[in-house]
C-alpha cells in the first residue's frame, strides 16, 4: 500500500522529552530525585481526522521504558490511553500538586515529564473529539514546581504502510520560554520542524520518532558505553534514526528539533541500563541493523539496534524474543532467551536466513515486492525436422510480488538445418511476457506458470549461387516451471523448463501458406539479481 497524503501538514511537534531518569550530582544521590509521568496517547482525533494505529501503542511503550530504565515508579506514571482533554488536565494538576507537596515536605528534587501521542494542530491536540489548549498545556507544564520538567508532544494523522502524524499544515507551534523558570530548568524535544510530516509505521508499529526515542533509551544511544543514557545521547540517536528511516518515504525526510534549557546544570541521565539481576542485556554483533520483538514475531518492536550504531546493547526485561537482522539482500531470524541477569551475544550463524523474495510471498509489511534482471543462456528443441537444436543468450526482468513472479523476456537463438538439397541456418528472436505462482522450500524455491510471446524466424540458405532469406513471424504459449537457488549477496540461479506451442504459417512456393502449430520444449538457465 502506498502512503495517503497527510490531510494537514503537522503541528510542529514539541516533544518535551522529559525522561530526567537521574541529573547527576554529586552532592545528592540518586534516591533523592523523585520523577512523576503524565502520559497520554489517543488513536482519535477530530471529526474527519483518520484513526491512527499506534498512538496509544507509543504511550504504553513510552511508560513502559520510563519504569524500566528510566528511575520512574509505577505509582508515580499515570498512563491515559483514549481518554479526552479534562481526563488530561486533571491528571496533570493532580500531578502538579503531588510533585509540590512531595517538594515542600522532603525537599527533594523532582522531574516532571508530560508525554502525548495522538492528533492536532498548532492551537490544540485532538484527543478523541476534546481538544486540550496548547497555551494551557504549556502553562501547566512551565508552572509545574518540578526540579525539572520535560514536554513531549507526538501530534498525528494517517496513512498507510507509513502513516503521516500531523494536523493541518501551518506554521511551527512553539513554546514561549520565559525569562525565569520556576524551577532549575525545563527541556523541549520537537520531532520534526515546521511544515514537516511525522510518520509512524507499520512495521515498526509505532511512530518513528518514539521508536528511536525508546531504543535509544534501552542502549542504542549509549555512544561512549558507560552504562546510562544521557539527554543529548538519546536526542542525537532518536534524530539520526529518523532522518534516516523517514528519508525513502513518501512523506519526505522529518527533522527532529531540540531546545534545551537548564540553569547550573549538566547533561541529565534518562537511563541506567545496568541494574544488576532484574534485566538482561543483549549484545548485537555489526554489519546489520537489528529489531528485536516481544514474543514470536508478531508483537510489538522493543528495541531497534542500527547498522551503524556504535553502541551494539540493550538492556531488556528477561524473557523470549524475536531478533530481526536486515542485511543488503536477506533478513536473518530466531528466536532468543534472556535470563535474568544474563548478557546474551546474538550469534548470526545461528538466525535462520529468509530471502527477500521469500518475504514478499510471505506477506511481510517490510518489503511488498523485489525485482531484478537476469541473464542466461537457453536451449530450444527442433521446430521441424532436420533443423539441429536452437540455442543463444537470453535475458529477463522479473518482478515478484506476494502472489505471483512476474517477467519480461528476449531471447534469440540459433539452429542449423540440412537436407540432401540444401543446408540453412535459422535464427529465432523472441520476447514473452510470464506469470508464475512461487512456493517455498528450505534450501529451494519453484514456481510454475504461463507466458504468451512473439517470435521473429528467419531462415538463410547456404548456397552456390543466391537465395533469397525467408521470414516468419510466429506467437508461441509457453507452460513451465522454475527452480531457483538463492544465493549470498543478491543473487540467484534460476534452472527453467518449458513445453511451447508455436502457431506459425509454413514456406511455400505458393500463395498459399496454411497456419500450422509446431511443438517445442526449452531449457534455460539464468543468474539473476534483486533489488
Amino acid at each position: 500500500m502506498k502512503p495517503r497524503p497527510a490531510r494537514a501538514a503537522l503541528v510542529a511537534l514539541v516533544l518535551g522529552l522529559s525522561l530526567a531518569a537521574a541529573r547527576e550530582r554529586p552532592a545528592r544521590a540518586a534516591p533523592g530525585i523523585e520523577r512523576f509521568a503524565v502520559i497520554i496517547g489517543n488513536d482519535l482525533g477530530a471529526a474527519g481526522e483518520a484513526a491512527l494505529h499506534y498512538a496509544e501503542a507509543d504511550a504504553a511503550r513510552m511508560a513502559e521504558v520510563l519504569e524500566d530504565v528510566g528511575g520512574f515508579a509505577p505509582e508515580n506514571v499515570i498512563v491515559l490511553r483514549g481518554r479526552d482533554a479534562g481526563s488530561a488536565l486533571r491528571a496533570i494538576i493532580t500531578v502538579n500538586e503531588r510533585i509540590r507537596t512531595r517538594a515542600g515536605a522532603l525537599g527533594d528534587d523532582t522531574v516532571l515529564l508530560v508525554y502525548y501521542s495522538g492528533h492536532g494542530d498548532r492551537r490544540a491536540l485532538h484527543l478523541g473529539g476534546s481538544r486540550f489548549d496548547l497555551t494551557s498545556l504549556e502553562k501547566l507544564v512551565r508552572g509545574s514546581s518540578a526540579t525539572v520538567r520535560l514536554l513531549v508532544v507526538d501530534s498525528c494523522n494517517s496513512g498507510a504502510l507509513t502513516r503521516v502524524k500531523g494536523g493541518r499544515s501551518a506554521p511551527r507551534m512553539t513554546v514561549e520560554l520565559g525569562d525565569r523558570l520556576s524551577g532549575e530548568g525545563i527541556v523541549f524535544l520537537t520531532s520534526s520542524a515546521a511544515s514537516e510530516e511525522a510518520q509512524e509505521s507499520d512495521e515498526l508499529k509505532g511512530s518513528f520518532f518514539t521508536h528511536y526515542l525508546a531504543s535509544g533509551l534501552l542502549g542504542a544511544a549509549d555512544a561512549n558505553q558507560d552504562g546510562v543514557v544521557v539527554l543529548k545521547e538519546a536526542y542525537r540517536h532518536a534524530y539520526e534514526n529518523t532522518i534516516r528511516a523517514t528519508s525513502s518515504t513518501a512523506a519526505g525526510v522529518q527533522h527532529p528539533m531540540f531546545r534545551y534549557e537548564l540553569g547550573g546544570q549538566g547533561d541529565i541521565v534518562l537511563s541506567r541500563l545496568r541494574s544488576g539481576g532484574r534485566r538482561a542485556r543483549v549484545r548485537l554483533p555489526s554489519g546489520a541493523s537489528f529489531l528485536l520483538f516481544h514474543g514470536d514475531g508478531d508483537g510489538s518492536v522493543v528495541a531497534e539496534v542500527g547498522a551503524h550504531d556504535a553502541a551494539r546493547e540493550v538492556s531488556l526485561k528477561p524473557g523470549r524474543y524475536f531478533v530481526r537482522a536486515r542485511g543488503a539482500a536477506h533478513l536473518l531470524e530466531g528466536m532468543i532467551d534472556l535470563p535474568p541477569g544474563a548478557v546474551v551475544a546474538v550469534d548470526p550463524g545461528a538466525l535462520t536466513r529468509v530471502d527477500y523474495a521469500r518475504l514478499v510471498r510471505k506477506g511481510s509489511t517490510i518489503l511488498t515486492r523485489v525485482h531484478g534482471p537476469t541473464v542466461g543462456y537457453q536451449v530450444r528443441t527442433a521446430l521441424v525436422e532436420g533443423e539441429s537444436v536452437c540455442h543463444g543468450p537470453a535475458a529477463a526482468y522479473v518482478r515478484e510480488l506476494p502472489d505471483v513472479r512476474l517477467s519480461v523476456r528476449a531471447g534469440f537463438c540459433r539452429a542449423h538445418y540440412a537436407n540432401q538439397a540444401l543446408s540453412a541456418t535459422n535464427d529465432e528472436l523472441h520476447v514473452s511476457a510470464r506469470a508464475a505462482r512461487a512456493w517455498d522450500t528450505p534450501a529451494v524455491s519453484f514456481d510454475a506458470g504461463a507466458a504468451l510471446g512473439a517470435s521473429l524466424l528467419r531462415q538463410t540458405f547456404d548456397t552456390r549461387g543466391t537465395a533469397p532469406a525467408r521470414h516468419t513471424a510466429a506467437a508461441h504459449v509457453e507452460i513451465g516451471a522454475s527452480a531457483i537457488r538463492y544465493l549470498p549477496s543478491r543473487f540467484y540461479l534460476a534452472l527453467e523448463i518449458a513445453g511451447l506451442a508455436y502457431a506459425l504459417q509454413t514456406a511455400s512456393d505458393s500463395s498459399d501458406r496454411p497456419l500450422v502449430v509446431r511443438l517445442a520444449a526449452r531449457t534455460s538457465l539464468e543468474l539473476g539479481m534483486q533489488f
